[in-house]
């Protein structure tokens, strides 16, 4: 494993761009649980409750599962070592871009400023009458469905429900990553979501080389990935961290030697 890192570390000091392409493993460990699989908030609240025909048929009974789930629990969620590495990887000119599948804000809450949100963000409130955005710290969920102070319409959290389409600027942003990028570092995610499953398989097809970060092994290990780094995101990116900051790889020759 120390020799993966090290072999990640190299082409990461040597790219031009890096995109950092991240799924809800890198959030467990925040104490955020993932959608599918084991503890899996699928298994216990019915995925329908996030159609976006049974939001509009039924916004007070869609929102008391929302509520739950997203607005009294996800908020004691804070940034895990993984977010953090990021967010230093970009403000050191490592990392160009984060596009993430998740809709926590913790890559925001770390410092990261690069980060698109492919499937949008829960900090973020749009009312489905007038288009108003509200900052979700702004709204009281002491009463389901929350409404807009302006025209009275009913508010919806600004992420991708099923059954709509990927916003166009994180769309336009991942495209232009997968082409860009001389290094795709995915991290905590397995590819099972379409259409973000195929970003990384586009910045293959472009000439990025793949790092992976999974604690077992996805849809991309076997014909996609390059390096395979496994373990949870906080060790893996802490070890990384550790050997791409150190002292004693400042120069590039000792980090090939």
């Amino acid at each position: 494993m120390e020799q993966k890192i090290l072999e990640a570390v190299r082409l990461l000091k040597k790219s031009r761009f890096t995109t950092a392409f991240t799924g809800a493993g890198i959030s467990v460990e925040s104490g955020i649980p993932p959608f599918r699989g084991e503890g899996g908030l699928w298994n216990k609240y019915d995925p329908g409750v996030l159609d976006i025909s049974n939001f509009h048929r039924d916004p007070a009974g869609s929102w008391r599962v929302i509520k739950e789930i997203f607005y009294d629990f996800f908020t004691e969620a804070r940034p895990n070592r993984a977010h953090l590495v990021l967010a230093r990887m970009e403000q050191e000119g490592m990392l160009g871009r984060t596009i993430t599948q998740n809709i926590d804000n913790l890559h925001q809450e770390a410092g990261s400023q690069l980060v698109y949100d492919f499937h949008g963000n829960t900090k973020k409130l749009l009312c489905t009458h007038c288009r108003r955005m509200y900052k979700s710290s702004e709204i009281s969920f002491d009463h389901v469905p929350p409404t807009c102070r302006e025209c009275g319409g009913i508010l919806k959290p600004d992420f991708v429900f099923f059954g709509e389409p990927i916003p166009q600027v994180p769309l336009a942003a991942a495209y232009e990553a997968a082409a860009l990028s001389d290094v795709f570092l995915i991290i905590g995610t397995t590819g099972e979501v379409m259409p973000a499953s195929q970003i990384p398989v586009m910045a293959k097809e472009n000439g990025a080389a793949i790092i992976e970060v999974n604690p077992a092994p996805s849809n991309y290990t076997a014909g996609l990935t390059d390096i395979y780094l496994q373990g949870k995101a906080t060790e893996i990116m802490g070890k990384v961290e550790d050997i791409l900051f150190s002292a004693t790889l400042n120069n590039d020759q000792d980090c090939i030697d």
